[in-house]
């Protein structure tokens, strides 16, 4: 489905794969006119492939193509994209680029549930460097590496808006799921994102947040509501992430247990790694969690 947006040279395409954690289906986004630029061509379906050169003019070319982040709802239609146009290929790197040492560490230890989702086979043409600006036609784009919902995530900057991945959205929070997501990182660059001073931002997911900093504050608020959820519970010898899931998470449906797991988990690495709780054996998906004399 292609769909009109409130910005001069931009269009939506949206990709038929909605699901709980994709919404109503995947953003992929067309940046300019003439030679243009494509922001997450979607997951590997060929209708949505026709669609968006369908909605190019017969004049206009891709330029380059840009990847927020390289999970299945988002990179795996790039190669195809592509093969058809020519364009380059354009992220911070494979599935696993950009992981701190302790989530290396805990990915070769193989101690944590992550991984589903994630495109392994994704290789960039052209791996971008943090603030690195892609010139096409007659624009520009600046990418800002922001990882956090995925170590390779990726928002670019473009006339004062943002497209903001997975990592900010409207309708709903970021899943993140360690080794691949990282909670720490995604306060880390909740900051960096607010300090770019956007008017808008374009999610890989939803429709577009036109307040930007109060939307910011509110996924910062709700990750330390959480944080001090499952503080409270281990003050309360609650230490095993399926018990604190069911406390935390009453009021959710069963079937987003799972995810929720995930988020609890990511909560537990990072206060581990701030030393404010330790891990009976080690911060895996089934220690147990206590707090320590610092928290």
């Amino acid at each position: 489905m292609t769909q009109t947006l409130p910005e001069p040279d931009l269009r939506l395409v949206r990709a038929p794969n909605p699901s709980p954690m994709t919404g109503h289906g995947t953003n992929t986004y067309i940046v300019g006119t003439g030679a243009v630029c494509v922001i997450d061509p979607g997951p590997p379906d060929d209708s949505h492939l026709r669609a968006i050169l369908n909605t190019l003019a017969p004049t206009e070319n891709v330029a380059c193509i840009l990847l927020t982040h390289s999970h299945l709802d988002h990179s795996p239609l790039a190669r195809k994209l592509a093969d058809v146009t020519g364009a380059r290929i354009m992220a911070y790197g494979d599935s696993q680029a950009g992981r701190s040492a302790l989530m290396q560490q805990l990915a070769a230890q193989q101690v944590t549930g992550g991984g589903e989702g994630v495109d392994h086979a994704f290789r960039p043409d052209h791996c971008l460097q943090d603030m690195e600006i892609i010139a096409f036609g007659r624009e520009q784009i600046r990418a800002v590496w922001t990882p956090g919902h995925m170590a390779n995530h990726m928002c670019f900057a473009w006339r004062g808006a943002v497209f903001s991945g997975d990592h900010v959205m409207g309708w709903a929070s970021s899943l993140v799921s360690p080794p691949d997501g990282d909670l720490g990182a995604y306060m880390r660059s909740l900051d960096k994102l607010a300090g770019l001073g956007a008017r808008r931002l374009y999610p890989g997911h939803g429709a577009p947040v036109d307040d930007p900093g109060a939307r910011v504050q509110t996924l910062r608020d709700h990750r330390k509501m959480r944080e001090a959820a499952i503080r409270a519970h281990l003050a309360n010898g609650v230490g095993t992430i399926p018990d604190l899931v069911s406390l935390i998470y009453a009021d959710v449906p069963g079937h987003l247990h799972p995810a929720a797991a995930r988020n609890v988990h990511a909560h537990l690495i990072d206060l581990w790694e701030r030393g404010h709780v330790s891990a009976d054996p080690a911060p895996a998906a089934d220690a147990r969690y206590r707090l320590t004399g610092t928290a």
